[in-house]
């Protein structure tokens, strides 16, 4: 179920002391990480954002431009990749699985605003992406999607749905394609 947050006395906002710490996070990653080349200094990323409490498996790679508002509410698998341009909006939790991709300039927000509502409150809910799974660039995967194990989402697709286990999804919005079979030569 959705979070929901009431905005009806005007613009919503985080508690100071979140808002400081999301500050101080944006100001680390741009001093310390952004000025990398791509995926150079993996350990070192994945310790600044261990620090800022983000639970990073071993070997998973996040490029320098990657954009991670709240790097404590990120779970990364072993051997994920966040590539270049990636935003990550989380609000709540988004969890990665092991060895997923998430390509360049994909986007994944979890949280809204609710349209049944007159006063639009904005609501939120965590964002699930399995093992193995490939979310292509420039893809936008919306709050409370679940992304099963070994799905694909194709390029500029935009999921406000379930995708299940070892499919292949893409259009706006995001539909099925076909069966995921993995050949083994």
């Amino acid at each position: 179920m959705a979070e929901t947050v009431d905005i009806s006395r005007g613009r919503w906002r985080a508690p100071k002391k979140e808002l400081l710490a999301r500050f101080v996070w944006s100001v680390v990653w741009a001093i310390f990480a952004r000025s990398l080349p791509r995926a150079v200094g993996s350990g070192w990323k994945r310790f600044l954002l261990r620090c800022f409490g983000a639970k990073i498996g071993a070997g998973a790679v996040v490029y320098s431009s990657a954009r991670i508002y709240v790097p404590w509410r990120l779970e990364l698998g072993e051997g994920a990749c966040i590539a270049d341009g990636v935003i990550i909006e989380n609000s709540v939790l988004v969890s990665i699985g092991k060895q997923a991709l998430i390509s360049q300039r994909a986007s994944l927000y979890t949280a809204s605003h609710d349209i049944y509502a007159a006063n639009f409150p904005r609501i939120a809910a965590p964002i699930t992406i399995g093992d193995y799974a490939w979310i292509a660039a420039e893809a936008m995967i919306m709050m409370g999607v679940n992304i099963g194990e070994g799905a694909v989402v194709g390029a500029r697709a935009v999921v406000c749905h379930d995708v299940p286990p070892w499919t292949v999804v893409g259009g706006n919005p995001a539909r099925f394609i076909k069966k995921r079979e993995i050949h083994h030569d």
